[in-house]
């Protein structure tokens, strides 16, 4: 997952999936040796043993009913639950949370760290792969001896509660204060009792800000410098490497040529008009590819700003005489994301996703705005707005 200087967990509106959404790596592990039929049931007997005592563990703190062991039950996760032999695990097993109408999913690795590191490298290669906000959500809860991949939240809250604690792997995720963290036995990676879900069922996180306009002060998690950090780089270039990942087309079609730069169509609108040094801004670059014999693809516009109060403030004279119309935004027009001292235009509701994982936020002046528990929602530099990470015609998936 390419995540960069991110401090905060973003939730979300999405209801939290199974860890089935793993893809599934094949198993390719060697297979063992033989045993002698005495051998082959102690070593049944001891593995059957392991998943009962994960699951008398479990079942002082939620319900874990039905145990079993085949490998075609039908509650066991097709997709990314490890099979045996993968990171390390000799027995994998099943039970259900019937209070919650979910089930969980029990791994026993004979050896604890060379699960942590295969699961690492798993998402690793996801967030790689383009799917950056992977394991920003994990519901792989690592105990003694076991890992539980709890299907509801209910029941991944019930379990943080005991000695589990979730394996956290992607580089964006943190634990917010007043939640446990502790070191894996891997580099790079987590262990806490916060969890955190897409759609804010999970863990409460004190720290995310309040709606400032509410005027409490006093609110969980209202900042006292006003915001829980945001993105910075040092000029354009170091901004086009922050934000590569999530904006594909700086890769390969990238300028800072003022003609090429005040290119827009009809499809691609950016939220600067006119002068740019009289937004506040110092430097600014465009990315994708202008309307040629084709239509324009991909543009979006990389911003320096040396005056981030002005330009929000004139974002905000922008936005609001879009939304004078019918009380909408173009679908067309650019959202403005900012971060300390640089800013992005795009359009585009995928790479915002991207950027709001580099906690970039957005200059949302939309009367009457507010936003759901679990999101970011800090005060901007302008009376009448603020910055979120939530749009409410575009949930995090």
């Amino acid at each position: 997952m390419h995540i960069q200087r991110i401090r905060r967990i973003l939730a979300t509106t999405a209801a939290l999936a199974c860890l089935a959404t793993l893809s599934a790596c094949e198993g390719s592990g060697d297979a063992a040796p033989p045993a002698a039929p005495a051998a082959t049931a102690t070593a049944a007997a001891t593995a059957e043993g392991r998943l009962t005592e994960a699951q008398r563990y479990m079942r002082r703190f939620t319900s874990c009913e039905d145990l079993s062991a085949k490998p075609d039950d039908p509650r066991m996760p097709s997709g990314d639950f490890p099979k045996v032999g993968q990171w390390s695990v000799t027995e994998v097993g099943v039970c259900s949370d019937k209070p919650e109408k979910g089930d969980i999913a029990i791994a026993v690795p004979k050896d604890m760290k060379a699960f942590q590191a295969g699961y690492k490298k798993y998402v690793m290669d996801r967030i790689a792969g383009g799917d950056g906000s992977y394991g920003l959500f994990s519901n792989v809860l690592v105990g003694e001896g076991f890992v539980a991949f709890p299907t509801r939240s209910k029941t991944a809250l019930a379990l943080v509660r005991s000695d589990l604690r979730v394996l956290v792997c992607n580089p964006g995720g943190r634990t917010p204060e007043g939640y446990e963290y502790r070191k894996p036995l891997v580099e790079g990676c987590g262990l806490t009792d916060f969890f955190a879900t897409e759609d804010g069922s999970g863990s409460p996180n004190f720290e995310t800000p309040q709606d400032p306009a509410a005027g409490d002060t006093k609110k969980p998690g209202q900042p006292k410098t006003g915001s829980l950090g945001l993105p910075r780089a040092g000029g354009i270039a170091e901004l086009r490497k922050l934000v590569g990942s999530s904006l594909k087309e700086c890769e390969k079609h990238f300028s800072t040529d003022p003609e090429a730069v005040a290119i827009e169509s009809i499809d691609y609108q950016p939220v600067v008009k006119g002068n740019a040094l009289d937004w506040g801004i110092t430097g600014r670059a465009l990315c994708g590819q202008p309307a040629g014999a084709q239509r324009a693809v991909g543009l979006s516009w990389l911003d320096t700003v040396g005056d981030m109060k002005k330009l929000q403030n004139k974002a905000k004279a922008a936005q609001l005489a879009d939304l004078k119309d019918d009380g909408k935004l173009r679908a067309t027009a650019s959202l403005l994301l900012v971060g300390e001292n640089i800013a992005v235009e795009t359009n585009d509701p995928d790479a915002r996703f991207g950027l709001y994982q580099l906690q970039f936020l957005y200059v949302n002046c939309v009367p009457g705005f507010s936003a759901p528990t679990g999101y970011r929602l800090e005060k901007s530099q302008v009376d009448g707005c603020v910055l979120t990470n939530y749009e409410p015609e575009h949930p995090v998936r």
